[in-house]
């Protein structure tokens, strides 16, 4: 079996799906692996480094797709890509399923099996695999980076000759796997960190690491089967904001990390609440992507607003620290397959009633199988 790992069709893109450790595995399961030319050379992973683990370096995927019974990659592939790919083989990426109607279609037309990474269940027997969360923990992580390089000020409080700094105040708003991460991050730079979150079952873990939780009182509230926060009603986004407004303006730094899988972010930091935070302060939005948390947020800029507000909102902050991003998403590549691994036939095995692949399998054998995109 070949497994083939292009170069990454965004140039914006630092990560690379597989790293010389993980193709390493692969050859041991029996797994022949190529590698485009230079694949990893924005994370630091030399083709030399490749080629001692195992790997074939090609000059051209034109050649190697069509040959190729897997091919792994990070992003969306182009349609061109897809559609050369032979049928049967097998697509394992970020695919953005709830917006790449299109790209779906095509996958399906050419029969190519396309797994979605961000559609692997949240369960304990698929942790493994949970790309979403393995690269949201490094997107926690630098966020706290970002926003203290831009803050002009130090994070620790400081007992010195000629006075004592005060600790910044650092706000989180969403305590998923990025919220703990910044927590965590900020909370071993010193910083006095406050966090916020719908579901109150979060509260011990933010005590956990040491934060002060924000309690707002919104009613019943909880969370899906995926451990996602529930969509709030008018009424209580209403309450969250009035509640989260003063923390905000007693804040140096506010995080927010709140995603809705397949739809637009919601709203959470308006525009008078901006209004009310100091001068030089910092918010960055991790969900500038999908539309933003924080009002204002553009991606990949750092806007600054008239009161001295930074806005920062930077897409993929994964990517800044792409040497790790790159290892733990290849683990997560490597651990689907090795979980699928066939020793017999030397191939992945596809029982769509297993509650892994039916979760994250979303083409397969020319036709749309996942229930949510069936037409």
């Amino acid at each position: 079996m070949l497994l083939f790992v292009p170069l990454e069709s965004s140039e914006k893109e630092t990560r690379v799906a597989l790293v010389p450790e993980s193709v390493n595995k692969l050859v041991a399961l029996g797994v022949s692996v190529s590698i485009e030319r230079n694949a990893g050379i924005k994370s630091f992973y030399t083709d030399e480094a490749y080629e001692a683990a195992g790997a074939k370096i090609v000059e051209d995927s034109a050649k190697e797709l069509p040959e190729a019974d897997i091919v792994v990659r990070i992003g969306k592939p182009p349609a061109d890509e897809v559609s050369a790919m032979k049928p049967g083989s097998i697509h394992v990426s970020f695919l953005d399923p709830f917006n790449e109607k299109p790209l779906i279609d095509v996958f399906a037309k050419a029969g190519v099996t396309a797994v979605s990474m961000e559609m692997i269940p949240r369960t304990t027997l698929a942790q493994k695999m949970d790309a979403i969360s393995s690269q949201a923990n490094l997107a926690g992580y630098f966020a706290v980076i970002k926003a203290s390089e831009k803050l002009n000020q130090g994070l620790p409080m400081m007992m010195t000759p000629a006075g004592t700094i005060s600790p910044a105040r650092v706000f989180i708003i969403g305590v998923g796997v990025a919220g703990l991460q910044a927590i965590a991050t900020a909370k071993r730079m010193g910083a006095r960190v406050e966090a916020f979150d719908t579901r109150p079952i979060v509260e011990e873990q933010v005590k956990s690491l040491g934060a002060k939780f924000v309690k707002i009182d919104l009613g019943e509230m909880g969370q899906t089967d995926q451990g996602y926060a529930k969509e709030l009603t008018l009424e209580q986004i209403e309450l969250q904001r009035k509640g989260m407004a003063k923390v905000c303006g007693q804040s140096d730094i506010v995080i927010t990390t709140a995603k809705l899988f397949g739809r637009p972010a919601p709203r959470i930091v308006t525009n008078e609440m901006l209004d009310g935070m100091r001068l030089g302060s910092v918010a960055v939005d991790l969900a500038v992507e999908t539309g933003g948390n924080v009002e204002g947020a553009r991606l990949d800029e750092i806007v600054v607003r008239k009161n001295g507000v930074k806005i920062v909102g930077l897409g993929s902050l994964e990517g800044q620290v792409a040497v790790h991003a790159s290892l733990m998403y290849s683990c997560n590549v490597y651990n689907f397959i090795d979980h699928f691994w066939n020793k017999e036939s030397g191939s992945i095995g596809l029982d769509l009633e297993d509650e892994i692949l039916g979760g994250c399998v979303i083409t397969h054998g020319g036709a749309i199988v996942h229930k949510t995109f069936k037409i």
